[in-house]
């Protein structure tokens, strides 16, 4: 009698510790099938755009506009190294290596073939700026697309042991904007080289100011 109470007394033991693990194993199944559920929600909200946001393409080239600015401002970047100096109009600039402060004051003349226009002559554009060197007084130099020294036309000036070329004019002039509608808006490169180089096309000096 008694050996039958204890092997029921163990059956019922052992079946309530089965139950317990069970309910244990269930509890925790559940428990990690809800933390994926979070989970995958919470992705999916993070990688849907909000309400009036616009979707992000994928698999897109980049844009062409753009790597062509990037790459443009890297070979001005270098170009900056070789002695090329970028001005817009009315902007002054100190350059360190050159002992000298520049400055384009404006563009006097633009009588360049406009974009997309079949010209006879090629035209000319003639920028003026103002050099000032750490011991000089402040000098106005006229410097020109073309050399035409009958016209005062110098591609060339020289200046405190440097000879200075114009060597860009951007933007160009087109049918619909001529130069007095880009007035304000020229940008110039001007290139300093060391020395003054034997060159008859080149002027030197230029208008003092006091």
């Amino acid at each position: 009698m008694i050996h039958r109470l204890l092997l029921t007394s163990m059956t019922l033991f052992s079946l309530a510790t089965c139950q317990t693990q069970n309910a244990a194993k269930t509890e925790t199944a559940t428990n990690v099938t809800q933390n994926e559920v979070q989970t995958n929600t919470q992705t999916t909200t993070m990688t849907q755009p909000k309400k009036g946001e616009p979707e992000m393409s994928t698999g897109l080239p980049p844009d062409q506009e753009a790597l062509d600015t990037a790459k443009k401002e890297q070979q001005q970047a270098s170009t900056d190294k070789a002695g090329v100096i970028y001005l817009k109009e009315g902007e002054n600039k100190f350059l360190k290596e050159y002992d000298m402060n520049v400055t384009f004051k404006r563009l006097v003349e633009d009588s360049r073939c406009p974009k997309g226009v079949q010209c006879v002559w090629a035209g000319n554009a003639t920028a003026e700026i103002e050099l000032m060197g750490t011991y000089t007084r402040p000098v106005t130099l006229k410097i020109s697309t073309t050399d035409n020294a009958s016209k005062g036309y110098y591609t060339t000036q020289e200046f405190n042991g440097y000879a200075i070329s114009l060597v860009e004019v951007t933007p160009e002039t087109t049918s619909a904007k001529g130069f007095n509608a880009l007035k304000g808006s020229y940008k110039i490169a001007l290139k300093f080289e060391k020395g003054n180089p034997v060159d008859s096309k080149t002027q030197r000096g230029g208008t003092t100011s006091k």
